[in-house]
């Protein structure tokens, strides 16, 4: 049987080639948790959380703390097999905490996976797609800007964009329509609000000048908690909606298939709680025939990893949004991208190998729990 003998917690700055820009913040680089799980057999695991105090309620230094204090140790002398068990001793322990959880249950998929000889996938529904196309992600810019950088990536072959605007809607509406402009119509353009546009009533004023621009999909307009505006947006809008934080979890899921809310929600590890609750979150949006996303939080090899293990093994993924390692100048893991498109191995667990030294060079704060 496996048994966890010990874990070690990392505080971890990723760099960012570019600052990253969204509605509620500049990144100039990445804050992330490392969780390293060692069992009594010498196997090793890695888990990581990317916390987001403005979407998950969790600040970095909080869940560093949850981690060493209370998560970690109750996980000594634990089978990582037992995924129900783990996350209902973690959430006997403590209330919500999603990033903090996410650390320790792909900690614990890593490690299964390797136990067995086979891809974290393999746990989670087996191998459905063999490649996603990658979305490339663009920061909040100048109309001009945006739009340069639009006309760069499509000669390098992608042909999805997610658009982070979110400031005003007169400037966001500019900035949409150059890069449209600039790119044709042929390729496609996802508009992230990220709560930017607030309420129903500014939404509206934007969606009557988007909806002749052939809009994949306009994701989280209004504050996340307003289920109700999104519900008045879908409504009145032929353009499909996508709610991203205003899903955590079970509680937020059963309220938009009540409601009917969403053409497609956006499932992050980050804002669940790992693996196994994104699993849980697919089946109940597939059950009530929403489509999935898999998003991130711009995590490092090791977060990205178990997102894409989790939307190639079900088929209500229809697009995956995992492009961390692409936006840092260094990174501790090895995921590998075939721009524009991402193709799993068929290594063990996540199949990323995390490089140590770079690991301690990026590390500010370290513990051990055992």
């Amino acid at each position: 049987m496996l048994k966890i003998k010990n874990i070690e917690l990392f505080n971890i700055e990723l760099p960012l080639i570019e600052p990253f820009i969204v509605s509620y913040g500049t990144y100039p680089n990445m804050p992330s948790i490392i969780v390293k799980m060692t069992t009594e057999c010498g196997l090793v695991g890695w888990g990581e959380a990317v916390p987001d105090e403005h979407v998950t309620g969790e600040t970095l230094e909080g869940t560093f703390a949850v981690l060493k204090h209370t998560l970690a140790p109750a996980m000594i002398g634990e089978n990582p097999m037992n995924f129900e068990k783990v996350h209902a001793k973690m959430d006997a322990l403590i209330y919500s905490a999603p990033a903090a959880k996410a650390a320790i249950d792909i900690a614990c998929f890593d490690l299964v996976g390797k136990k067995l000889g086979v891809p974290a996938y393999q746990l989670t529904g087996g191998r459905y797609y063999e490649k996603f196309p990658i979305t490339h992600v663009l920061s909040i810019g100048t109309p001009e800007k945006m739009a340069n950088e639009a006309a760069e990536r499509v000669a390098e072959g992608y042909s999805s964009f997610k658009m982070k605007v979110g400031r005003d809607v007169a400037s966001d509406v500019a900035r949409i329509k150059a890069v449209r402009e600039r790119i044709g119509n042929d390729i496609a353009i996802r508009v992230d609000v990220n709560q930017g546009w607030v309420n129903s009533s500014t939404t509206m004023q934007a969606v009557r000048e988007l909806e002749h621009l052939s809009i994949d999909w306009l994701e989280q307009p209004v504050r996340a908690d307003d289920i109700d505006g999104m519900v008045e947006i879908k409504s009145k809008t032929s353009i499909p909606v996508m709610i991203d934080e205003g899903l955590r979890g079970v509680r937020e899921m059963r309220e938009i298939i009540a409601k009917r809310a969403a053409d497609k929600v956006n499932i992050k590890l980050m804002k669940c709680g790992g693996m196994y609750p994104a699993m849980k979150l697919a089946h109940m949006a597939e059950m009530a025939g929403i489509e999935c996303q898999i998003g991130s939080m711009v995590e490092s090899s090791v977060g990205s990893a178990a997102g894409f293990h989790v939307a190639f093994s079900n088929k209500v993924f229809t697009s995956v949004e995992l492009t961390g390692p692409l936006k840092f100048s260094k990174d501790i893991g090895n995921l590998q991208y075939n721009v524009p498109f991402i193709q799993l191995n068929e290594r063990s667990g996540l199949g990323v190998d995390v490089d140590e030294t770079v690991l301690a060079e990026l590390t500010r704060e370290k513990c051990v729990v055992q």
